[in-house]
């Protein structure tokens, strides 16, 4: 996976990425899912100073229970919005969506500075991932 462009909201992620491999997009996403569910459940689980952790490992149990597909915890929900890029408006047009969703949201005034997207890459800052692809 190259990632071009990139935002953490708290309550969804927003990546533009393409496979270097030819692998589906659908294929990377639920590795990606299962990557990252396993880690961050892991770390809500194992640290002591989460106040909230087993009410969230409760919810993550809630949601398995009614997936046909998950057996234990579910992290992340199942649908995913995958859209394919046909030209480099429309690219510039979904990096610009991206990282203004944190200023949309009133957590910044600024795209670039709200720490955890690629905005700040984009701005010619260096943002807090290395090799970030930024697309000129």
């Amino acid at each position: 996976m190259e990632i071009y462009s990139w935002c953490i909201m708290t309550n969804h992620i927003h990546l533009i990425f393409r496979s270097v491999d030819g692998q589906k997009a659908e294929t990377i996403l639920g590795d990606l899912k299962r990557f990252t569910s396993n880690k961050i459940v892991k770390a809500i689980g194992d640290n002591p100073q989460e106040s909230r952790k087993e009410w969230m490992l409760s919810e993550f149990a809630k949601a398995a229970v009614k997936s046909s597909n998950i057996k234990h915890l579910q992290f992340w929900r199942h649908d995913n919005k995958p859209i394919e890029f046909w030209s480099n408006k429309v690219i510039d047009e979904k990096i610009n969506y991206v990282h203004n969703n944190p200023v949309e949201e009133g957590l910044v005034a600024r795209p670039e500075d709200y720490i955890y997207s690629s905005a700040r890459d984009y701005s010619g800052e260096k943002g807090i991932l290395e090799n970030v692809v930024v697309i000129k």
